[in-house]
């Protein structure tokens, strides 16, 4: 890597991970040098947080005084002192039509609080699918709409590729100009706040930390 770069950022799956979502030694032997040569990490992806902390923790970023972007560029973190830097909320006035719209097509619904993924439905497989690759813990609630913290970055409709099309296009119109909607996965559809985008947050970032994008690779 060039000398003055300061700052590497890493999408994980496939980027920073393989197949069975691990870092490869080579890579993490790689990473740990270019830390200790003074150069800081930042994971990015549309994982939660608590699904790009192992990640970060194996990779020493305490330490090295790293950065999560997480949900997508929804928030930043530094790692090393646990700040949330920024974050970009979904208005609350949508979640009651992002669940009845998932239960009127016999879909599930699923969000985030700290470590666990919350849902009405724990034994969805798609449910358990999020739950495996984030590392997270599933917690069944009642009732979605009254038991999830708000204001929430970012909500997640889980089910089979055929039958979220119908959903992605119902909530592409009604809710175009309040959030944005797309697919991560065939069985992911994911709802977060509208102009969410990793390069918008990682200019925020810069900003705060005095970097220039000269000095970032990406």
């Amino acid at each position: 890597m060039r000398q003055d770069y300061r700052l590497l950022v890493l999408d994980l799956d496939g980027t920073l991970t393989n197949s069975k979502k691990e870092i490869s030694p080579r890579n993490f032997r790689t990473l740990l040098r270019l830390q200790q040569s003074g150069v800081r990490l930042v994971l990015a992806s549309g994982r939660p947080t608590y699904g790009i902390a192992p990640l970060a923790e194996q990779l020493q970023m305490k330490e090295h005084n790293g950065y999560i972007l997480s949900y997508n560029g929804g928030e930043i973190i530094n790692w090393n002192t646990g700040e949330l830097l920024y974050k970009n909320l979904l208005p609350d006035e949508v979640l009651p039509i992002l669940y009845e719209t998932a239960i009127d097509n016999r879909q599930t619904i699923l969000t985030y609080d700290n470590e666990f993924i919350l849902t009405e439905n724990p034994d969805d497989p798609y449910v358990k699918k999020e739950a495996f690759l984030n590392k997270m813990q599933v917690r069944r609630v009642d009732n979605f709409l009254q038991e999830t913290p708000r204001p929430l970055p970012k909500c997640l409709i889980v089910g089979e590729p055929e039958q979220l099309i119908n959903t992605e296009t119902e909530l592409s119109l009604r809710l175009q100009r309040q959030i944005s909607v797309y697919r991560s996965e065939p069985y992911f559809l994911e709802l977060v706040p509208l102009g969410i985008d990793k390069a918008r947050s990682l200019a925020v970032l810069l900003e705060k930390i005095g970097i220039t994008r000269e000095e970032m690779i990406a």
